[in-house]
């Protein structure tokens, strides 16, 4: 029988503007300092510390040029582009980037800002998107959007971004079709001071952390079973601590203790305040020095508190990857070790060793599915049909493996060039439900060749 390709090319990227991002030497992907990449359909996002590349490919030669965007960044503080993300809905698609004073930054695919927000003093590390259904699992749906930084995370709910993009597009034709000079441009309604809403934690209790994620809602504490919020589970890695969780509250006040003495204790201040001021009188003349405002005033946090953390020195936490459910988390570590944790148990589940530099994303494959039968019929796959597996990427070995989660085998091992990545497209705002139904798959970027390839997700009969 003839081997089964493991992969279909889609397209080619390459292209001159690919220079100034360090394009043209070999494994430049891989190699170039503070390079970052993001995909989704037939579009790709490249940055390096001050411009971000919009690219995309087709099958017909049918593909826009390429697109540059240049964020107005702090010389002062020697700001520059640290995390870079799609955010996608059902009407529209924007870009999100991320700078190392802690702003955030969303972009039109013609290149206008269409906001920019000051989130917490800092370098945004990551921007994550995630989605879920309610099912058996989950008892509640979420969509959401995190941003990463060292030691804080930030979650922003998926309807108010989706709210606020709406209004801006709606705007946007608006002035396409207004004829009156006098109107304002779009730029300036990306500057104005519409504030999105987002929920503020400090999980930096064991230390500084490189990755994070929130990997669902959680239940609440014993104490505070009649509450009425929500309560999130955060996993986060870092230096200190190689895995570390909390318990995230909506709420910024403390624990039920907490809680009575948030009330006590200004009562008794006041008090006091006040029978010592019957006793010793304020100098009124003297003058009052006003406190000098910050420009951008930090949120305060909500709570955050520990449920557990793994301390191995000097093993360190690298990269976390979150199933679709955000049940199982892919952890790397510097001994070159990965670690299937279980979220809602908290436990490794699972170890592989000799994988140094690996990094990990997870994809359906069709695994008990007769690809004969079901391509005499017309239905599509389902859901059912589809099993979970993690593909690692290991750049020192050059391969890519395929695993059955969680504990099942190795399904298919696919070379790569050196200078090759692993990308995925984020979450899709919206999503519905009905078929057919759309897998989670794992595309391939070859930098030194510009192809853009997508791993098979079936696994076929014959193969090794």
């Amino acid at each position: 029988m003839a081997r089964q390709s493991r992969k279909t090319e889609l397209g080619c990227i390459a292209c001159d503007e690919l220079g100034e991002l360090g394009a043209g030497k070999p494994h430049w992907l891989v190699e170039t300092p503070h390079l970052l990449c993001a995909i989704d359909t037939h579009s790709l996002l490249l940055a390096n510390r001050t411009t971000i590349l919009l690219l995309s490919w087709s099958p017909l030669s049918t593909a826009p040029p390429p697109l540059k965007i240049r964020p107005d960044l702090s010389p002062i503080d020697a700001e520059f582009i640290s995390a870079l993300q799609w955010l996608a809905f059902r009407d529209h698609r924007v870009i999100v980037a991320g700078t190392s004073s802690g702003y955030l930054l969303l972009y039109s695919l013609q290149g206008d800002l269409i906001h920019r927000q000051m989130i917490y003093p800092g370098r945004v590390l990551k921007l994550r998107v995630r989605g879920t259904k309610k099912d058996l699992i989950q008892d509640a749906s979420s969509e959401e959007f995190c941003l990463i930084m060292s030691g804080v995370i930030a979650r922003f709910d998926g309807s108010d971004i989706q709210n606020m993009l709406q209004k801006w597009f709606e705007e946007a034709n608006s002035r396409f079709w207004d004829k009156n000079p006098k109107s304002q441009d779009l730029e300036d309604f990306g500057n104005t001071d519409v504030k999105l809403p987002y929920q503020l934690w400090n999980i930096g209790k064991y230390g500084t952390c490189t990755d994070a994620a929130i990997t669902g809602i959680m239940p609440p504490p014993l104490m505070e079973q009649q509450s009425s919020q929500r309560y999130y589970c955060a996993v986060a890695v870092g230096e200190d601590a190689v895995i570390s969780a909390y318990r995230l509250s909506e709420n910024k006040g403390r624990s039920l203790v907490g809680a009575i003495l948030s009330k006590v204790v200004p009562a008794t201040f006041s008090t006091i305040s006040s029978f010592s001021k019957l006793i010793w009188r304020s100098d009124q003349s003297s003058p009052k020095k006003s406190p000098k405002k910050s420009d951008h005033k930090p949120q305060p946090f909500a709570r955050a508190s520990p449920l557990t953390c793994l301390q191995d020195h000097p093993r360190k936490g690298e990269k976390l990857t979150l199933s679709p459910s955000g049940t199982l988390a892919a952890i790397t570590d510097s001994l070159g070790r990965i670690l299937l944790l279980d979220t809602q148990a908290l436990v490794v589940v699972r170890l592989w060793k000799g994988y140094r530099d690996a990094s990990c994303l997870f994809m359906e494959m069709l695994v008990n599915k007769d690809v004969a039968s079901s391509s005499s019929s017309c239905s599509e796959p389902l859901k059912s049909d589809y099993c979970l597996c993690l593909a690692i990427h290991a750049p020192r070995k050059g391969i890519i493996e395929i695993w059955q989660m969680r504990t099942g085998p190795r399904l298919r091992t696919i070379s790569c060039s050196k200078g090759s990545k692993m990308l995925q497209p984020s979450y899709r705002f919206g999503a519905s439900m009905s078929s057919p139904y759309v897998p989670l798959e794992v595309f391939l970027l070859n930098g030194d060749s510009g192809q853009v390839s997508v791993l098979n997700r079936t696994l076929y009969s014959d193969r090794f």
